[in-house]
Protein backbone atom coordinates (compact mmCIF):
# COMPACT_ATOMS: atom_id res chain seq x y z
CA UNK A 1 0.00 0.00 0.00
CA UNK A 2 1.30 3.40 -0.95
CA UNK A 3 2.41 5.82 1.61
CA UNK A 4 -0.21 8.49 2.28
CA UNK A 5 1.82 11.54 3.09
CA UNK A 6 0.90 14.69 4.99
CA UNK A 7 1.40 18.32 3.30
CA UNK A 8 3.92 20.15 5.11
CA UNK A 9 2.24 22.54 5.62
CA UNK A 10 0.16 20.49 7.76
CA UNK A 11 2.97 19.88 9.90
CA UNK A 12 4.03 23.59 10.36
CA UNK A 13 -0.03 24.55 11.37
CA UNK A 14 0.30 22.27 13.98
CA UNK A 15 3.74 22.65 15.26
CA UNK A 16 2.46 25.98 15.96
CA UNK A 17 -0.71 25.65 16.96
CA UNK A 18 1.02 23.23 19.73
CA UNK A 19 3.18 26.21 20.23
CA UNK A 20 0.64 28.79 21.28
CA UNK A 21 -1.76 26.16 22.81
CA UNK A 22 1.29 25.35 25.04
CA UNK A 23 2.48 28.78 25.76
CA UNK A 24 5.97 28.39 24.17
CA UNK A 25 7.71 31.50 23.22
CA UNK A 26 9.02 30.62 19.51
CA UNK A 27 11.58 32.66 17.70
CA UNK A 28 13.23 33.00 14.51
CA UNK A 29 17.12 33.02 14.14
CA UNK A 30 18.54 35.54 11.32
CA UNK A 31 19.14 32.03 9.30
CA UNK A 32 15.44 31.13 9.20
CA UNK A 33 15.57 28.09 11.42
CA UNK A 34 13.42 27.92 14.11
CA UNK A 35 14.27 27.52 18.29
CA UNK A 36 12.06 27.50 21.33
CA UNK A 37 12.73 28.55 24.46
CA UNK A 38 10.61 27.86 27.60
CA UNK A 39 9.60 31.02 29.34
CA UNK A 40 11.69 32.32 32.43
CA UNK A 41 9.98 33.56 35.56
CA UNK A 42 11.46 35.12 38.49
CA UNK A 43 14.41 34.03 36.92
CA UNK A 44 13.82 30.60 37.32
CA UNK A 45 13.29 28.55 33.80
CA UNK A 46 10.01 26.30 34.73
CA UNK A 47 9.12 24.50 31.70
CA UNK A 48 5.15 24.76 31.42
CA UNK A 49 2.96 21.77 30.97
CA UNK A 50 1.91 20.76 27.52
CA UNK A 51 -1.60 20.46 29.07
CA UNK A 52 -3.57 23.51 27.77
CA UNK A 53 -5.90 23.16 30.94
CA UNK A 54 -2.72 23.56 33.10
CA UNK A 55 -1.15 26.27 30.85
CA UNK A 56 -4.69 28.33 31.07
CA UNK A 57 -4.32 28.24 35.19
CA UNK A 58 -1.31 29.39 34.96
CA UNK A 59 -1.38 32.42 32.95
CA UNK A 60 -4.98 32.81 34.82
CA UNK A 61 -3.17 32.89 38.37
CA UNK A 62 -0.33 35.03 37.26
CA UNK A 63 -2.63 37.73 35.21
CA UNK A 64 -4.56 37.65 38.54
CA UNK A 65 -1.65 38.91 40.64
CA UNK A 66 -0.79 41.14 38.64
CA UNK A 67 -4.16 42.91 38.52
CA UNK A 68 -4.28 42.75 42.08
CA UNK A 69 -1.36 44.76 42.19
CA UNK A 70 -2.30 47.42 39.49
CA UNK A 71 -5.93 46.91 38.73
CA UNK A 72 -7.04 47.22 35.40
CA UNK A 73 -5.94 50.46 33.94
CA UNK A 74 -2.35 50.05 34.72
CA UNK A 75 -1.76 46.31 33.75
CA UNK A 76 -0.23 45.29 30.14
CA UNK A 77 -1.02 42.47 28.48
CA UNK A 78 3.25 42.58 28.14
CA UNK A 79 4.02 42.46 31.54
CA UNK A 80 1.38 39.38 32.01
CA UNK A 81 2.92 37.55 29.42
CA UNK A 82 6.14 38.15 30.81
CA UNK A 83 5.69 37.67 33.92
CA UNK A 84 3.63 34.29 32.89
CA UNK A 85 6.13 33.72 30.14
CA UNK A 86 4.31 32.94 27.63
CA UNK A 87 3.77 34.75 24.24
CA UNK A 88 0.40 36.61 23.73
CA UNK A 89 -0.99 34.38 21.35
CA UNK A 90 -1.07 32.07 24.03
CA UNK A 91 -3.20 34.46 26.13
CA UNK A 92 -5.68 35.43 22.69
CA UNK A 93 -5.39 31.56 22.23
CA UNK A 94 -7.04 30.78 25.70
CA UNK A 95 -9.09 33.93 26.88
CA UNK A 96 -9.82 35.68 23.41
CA UNK A 97 -7.37 38.94 24.30
CA UNK A 98 -6.94 41.07 26.71
CA UNK A 99 -9.98 41.65 27.82
CA UNK A 100 -11.11 38.35 28.07
CA UNK A 101 -8.50 37.13 30.42
CA UNK A 102 -9.25 40.00 32.65
CA UNK A 103 -13.42 38.92 32.48
CA UNK A 104 -11.94 35.64 33.41
CA UNK A 105 -9.33 36.94 36.53
CA UNK A 106 -12.43 39.33 37.81
CA UNK A 107 -15.11 35.76 37.63
CA UNK A 108 -12.05 34.02 39.01
CA UNK A 109 -12.00 36.58 41.93
CA UNK A 110 -15.20 36.38 42.94
CA UNK A 111 -14.83 32.16 43.09
CA UNK A 112 -11.97 32.68 45.51
CA UNK A 113 -14.82 34.55 47.75
CA UNK A 114 -17.44 31.68 47.38
CA UNK A 115 -17.89 29.53 44.84
CA UNK A 116 -21.19 28.95 43.32
CA UNK A 117 -20.82 25.40 43.53
CA UNK A 118 -20.28 25.85 47.71
CA UNK A 119 -23.34 27.94 47.91
CA UNK A 120 -25.64 25.38 45.80
CA UNK A 121 -24.33 22.80 48.25
CA UNK A 122 -25.38 24.91 50.91
CA UNK A 123 -28.71 25.51 49.08
CA UNK A 124 -29.68 22.01 48.68
CA UNK A 125 -28.45 20.93 52.03
CA UNK A 126 -30.87 19.41 54.81
CA UNK A 127 -30.54 22.35 56.89
CA UNK A 128 -33.18 24.97 57.92
CA UNK A 129 -32.93 28.07 56.03
CA UNK A 130 -31.25 29.91 59.08
CA UNK A 131 -28.42 27.18 59.35
CA UNK A 132 -27.61 27.94 55.52
CA UNK A 133 -27.53 31.43 56.03
CA UNK A 134 -25.39 30.59 58.87
CA UNK A 135 -22.98 28.23 56.54
CA UNK A 136 -22.81 31.16 54.27
CA UNK A 137 -21.60 33.74 56.14
CA UNK A 138 -19.53 31.50 58.23
CA UNK A 139 -17.75 30.98 54.91
CA UNK A 140 -17.13 34.83 54.89
CA UNK A 141 -16.06 35.58 58.29
CA UNK A 142 -13.50 33.03 58.63
CA UNK A 143 -12.05 34.01 54.78
CA UNK A 144 -11.90 37.79 56.55
CA UNK A 145 -10.66 36.67 59.68
CA UNK A 146 -7.95 34.60 57.68
CA UNK A 147 -3.58 35.70 58.22
CA UNK A 148 -3.84 36.29 54.12
CA UNK A 149 -6.36 36.28 51.78
CA UNK A 150 -6.37 34.95 48.21
CA UNK A 151 -5.29 37.61 45.41
CA UNK A 152 -8.94 37.91 44.33
CA UNK A 153 -9.93 39.57 47.18
CA UNK A 154 -7.35 42.27 46.13
CA UNK A 155 -8.98 42.29 42.37
CA UNK A 156 -12.30 43.07 43.95
CA UNK A 157 -10.74 45.70 45.82
CA UNK A 158 -8.52 47.06 42.54
CA UNK A 159 -11.95 46.89 40.45
CA UNK A 160 -14.64 48.34 43.07
CA UNK A 161 -12.48 51.57 43.61
CA UNK A 162 -11.70 51.70 39.81
CA UNK A 163 -14.78 49.49 37.69
CA UNK A 164 -13.59 48.63 34.45
CA UNK A 165 -15.27 48.34 31.49
CA UNK A 166 -15.60 44.69 32.22
CA UNK A 167 -17.99 45.32 35.52
CA UNK A 168 -20.94 44.46 34.10
CA UNK A 169 -19.57 40.98 32.75
CA UNK A 170 -18.20 39.83 36.53
CA UNK A 171 -22.43 41.05 37.68
CA UNK A 172 -23.47 38.70 35.33
CA UNK A 173 -21.56 35.67 35.49
CA UNK A 174 -20.39 35.79 39.06
CA UNK A 175 -22.69 37.86 41.35
CA UNK A 176 -25.91 37.42 40.08
CA UNK A 177 -26.16 33.80 40.26
CA UNK A 178 -25.05 33.36 43.67
CA UNK A 179 -27.56 36.32 44.69
CA UNK A 180 -30.41 34.15 43.12
CA UNK A 181 -29.84 31.80 45.78
CA UNK A 182 -28.55 33.79 48.79
CA UNK A 183 -32.13 35.69 48.12
CA UNK A 184 -33.66 32.49 48.07
CA UNK A 185 -32.60 31.60 51.48
CA UNK A 186 -33.00 35.29 53.10
CA UNK A 187 -36.76 34.93 51.48
CA UNK A 188 -37.52 31.54 53.09
CA UNK A 189 -36.39 32.85 56.36
CA UNK A 190 -38.42 36.15 55.94
CA UNK A 191 -41.49 33.77 54.35
CA UNK A 192 -41.50 36.39 51.20
CA UNK A 193 -40.48 35.41 48.08
CA UNK A 194 -36.94 36.32 46.94
CA UNK A 195 -37.84 38.58 44.14
CA UNK A 196 -40.18 40.75 46.78
CA UNK A 197 -38.43 44.03 47.56
CA UNK A 198 -38.14 43.45 51.06
CA UNK A 199 -35.96 40.47 50.25
CA UNK A 200 -33.83 42.22 48.47
CA UNK A 201 -32.91 45.20 51.04
CA UNK A 202 -32.52 42.23 53.56
CA UNK A 203 -30.03 40.48 51.44
CA UNK A 204 -27.90 43.59 51.05
CA UNK A 205 -28.41 44.11 55.37
CA UNK A 206 -26.94 40.25 55.59
CA UNK A 207 -24.58 40.28 53.07
CA UNK A 208 -22.72 44.09 52.72
CA UNK A 209 -20.94 43.69 56.91
CA UNK A 210 -19.63 40.35 55.70
CA UNK A 211 -18.30 42.34 52.46
CA UNK A 212 -16.77 45.06 54.50
CA UNK A 213 -15.03 42.76 56.41
CA UNK A 214 -13.88 40.56 53.57
CA UNK A 215 -12.18 43.52 51.62
CA UNK A 216 -11.71 45.90 54.06
CA UNK A 217 -7.82 44.92 55.03
CA UNK A 218 -7.30 43.41 58.14
CA UNK A 219 -4.61 45.62 59.30
CA UNK A 220 -6.65 48.21 58.91
CA UNK A 221 -9.99 47.25 60.51
CA UNK A 222 -7.51 46.11 63.07
CA UNK A 223 -6.71 49.90 64.10
CA UNK A 224 -9.83 50.61 65.07
CA UNK A 225 -11.88 47.21 66.03
CA UNK A 226 -9.19 44.66 67.43
CA UNK A 227 -11.78 42.22 68.69
CA UNK A 228 -13.01 41.64 65.28
CA UNK A 229 -10.29 39.29 64.50
CA UNK A 230 -9.50 38.13 68.26
CA UNK A 231 -12.47 35.98 67.87
CA UNK A 232 -13.96 34.85 64.93
CA UNK A 233 -15.84 32.19 65.90
CA UNK A 234 -17.76 35.02 68.75
CA UNK A 235 -18.21 37.29 65.97
CA UNK A 236 -19.78 34.65 63.73
CA UNK A 237 -22.63 34.09 67.06
CA UNK A 238 -22.73 38.20 67.41
CA UNK A 239 -23.44 38.85 63.44
CA UNK A 240 -25.89 35.98 63.24
CA UNK A 241 -28.15 36.67 66.74
CA UNK A 242 -28.11 40.51 64.68
CA UNK A 243 -29.26 39.04 61.40
CA UNK A 244 -31.93 36.82 62.51
CA UNK A 245 -33.39 39.36 64.89
CA UNK A 246 -33.26 41.84 62.15
CA UNK A 247 -35.26 39.16 59.27
CA UNK A 248 -37.34 38.45 62.53
CA UNK A 249 -38.56 42.00 62.81
CA UNK A 250 -38.97 42.24 58.82
CA UNK A 251 -40.86 38.76 58.54
CA UNK A 252 -43.32 40.46 61.40
CA UNK A 253 -43.59 43.46 60.13
CA UNK A 254 -44.51 42.48 56.16
CA UNK A 255 -46.34 39.45 56.92
CA UNK A 256 -48.93 41.39 58.25
CA UNK A 257 -49.36 42.98 54.81
CA UNK A 258 -49.67 40.10 52.58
Amino acid sequence: MARQNHPSGFRVKFKIKFEVHCGIVATRTSSGSRKTTTARRAGTTRALRADGAETRRHILDTAGRVYAEKGFARTTSKEVCARAGVNMAAVNYHFGGKDGLYEAVLVEAHRQIVSLDELQAIADSDADAAHKLRSVIGHLVGLATQAAGPWGVRVLIQELSAPSPLAPALIKRAVQPKARLILGLVGEIIGLPPDHPVVQRALAFAVLPCAVLVLLPRHLRGRVLPALDADPAALLDDLMRYELAGLAALAKEHRGRR
